[in-house]
């Protein structure tokens, strides 16, 4: 059995091992190299370790590693996969683990893959023996591209904990609240023609001003029924991104597509926000004689609250000494609260650093991360 490395050659080996997950299949990746390098490592620690490959996708697993028994438990949870990189703006290898001045770069020291050698560390002071409560490391696919690694952890209804952190970089300061999002396609077609008779055809283009105005009239009335101060923008917000119509200005536009994106409030139900714009589309544009089509782009990662109240979350704001917070971007938090799970978002990372070049972990956030998670595993794994 070989020894399990030492924290900074975990980072480097899991930052060395390639698993962009990309909507884009040219880009996208298998995560097993990760998985398996994980694996490995833990069970030459004395964990019992379970790969779950994902349905459908037999390039691509989770990870479930559990140490010690017992009734509850605690998560430590990341996810394996990274964005693409912008190959001309790296100034480092973003596939090896460098070291410049006080900062540690390459692609996912931030965004998240350090984490977990963190968590494998962290752990290291633990005997099986003294945990009153297991502690369980989850390790994930497609968190950055389509959610398929915690959607099949949710199917599985594995794992069985009471608290998890995952740890998704905020700087050490807790987050209990996210916003969702979803993003749609939406296509009309029309019928092109000579544009020097409208008569000839019927636009596309021109139908989806009609379709414009319904999404920006639905947006403000969105965010007038629906506020939470706790977050910077704190209404949901929906972007149109993206729009493209027709071939030739001297045609009249045959076909118009426009994408959309929706970061809904907690509270907010993605399907019954789904339902309710292809509704009002629809009725937008009755009697144009356009015919409109809807497609999910993203099908949403839904929005996450884990209570104030919540013990995982008042030891968090204890020991970080920051209250809980709300964040605008997207976790698997919630599907880890649909498990009967307590979650926090807490990890070293700076979100100003994920998906950017140059990624790096300040140095001196290491050493306090061990620290706080090793407060965590005695409170929730070993006192109970």
């Amino acid at each position: 059995m070989h020894p399990t490395p030492t924290l900074l050659e975990m980072i480097d080996a899991l930052v060395s091992t390639p698993s962009v997950s990309s909507v884009n299949p040219d880009l996208d990746q298998s995560n097993r190299p990760v998985i398996d390098l994980l694996a490995g490592w833990l069970e030459g620690l004395g964990y019992r370790v379970d790969l779950v490959p994902l349905p459908s996708m037999p390039d691509k697993a989770n990870l479930v590693a559990t140490l010690g028994r017992g009734p509850g438990g605690l998560v430590l949870a990341g996810h394996t996969d990274t964005v693409p990189w912008d190959q001309d703006g790296w100034q480092h290898d973003p596939f090896h683990l460098t070291r410049d001045g006080d900062r540690l770069y390459g692609l996912g020291t931030s965004d998240m893959k350090a984490f977990l050698a963190l968590a494998i560390e962290a752990a290291r002071a633990f005997e099986p023996a003294t945990l009153k409560h297991p502690l369980i490391l989850v390790a994930t696919a497609d968190e950055e591209s389509s959610m398929a690694g915690a959607r099949a952890l949710v199917d599985a209804r594995r794992p069985q904990a009471r608290h998890a952190i995952i740890g998704e970089p905020t700087g050490l300061r807790p987050i209990r609240l996210h916003k969702g999002i979803f993003m749609e396609a939406i296509h009309l077609k029309g019928r092109s023609g000579h544009s020097s008779n409208p008569a000839l055809g019927n636009s596309a283009l021109e139908g989806m001003q009609q379709v414009l105005a319904e999404l920006l009239q639905w947006r403000a009335e969105l965010q007038s029924q629906h506020r939470e101060p706790l977050f910077e923008v704190p209404y949901p917000t929906l972007n149109p991104g993206y729009i493209h119509g027709g071939d030739n200005p001297n045609r009249i536009c045959g076909d118009c597509e426009l994408h959309i994106d929706l970061r809904p409030l907690p509270g907010m139900d993605i399907g019954a926000l789904r339902t309710q714009l292809r509704a009002r589309l629809r009725a937008a544009i009755a009697g144009s004689g356009l015919h409109i089509d809807f497609r999910p782009l993203l099908e949403g990662a839904p929005p996450m609250d884990t209570p104030a109240a919540a013990d995982i979350v008042r030891s968090s704001e204890e020991l970080t000494g920051h209250r809980a917070e709300a964040a605008a971007f997207a976790t698997e938090g919630p599907y880890f609260n649909q498990l009967g799970m307590d979650t926090v978002i807490l990890g070293p990372g700076d979100i100003d650093q994920a998906h950017q070049p140059d990624e790096y972990l300040a140095v001196d956030r290491i050493e306090p991360t061990l620290a706080l998670l090793r407060k965590l595993i005695q409170r929730f794994c070993v006192q109970g």
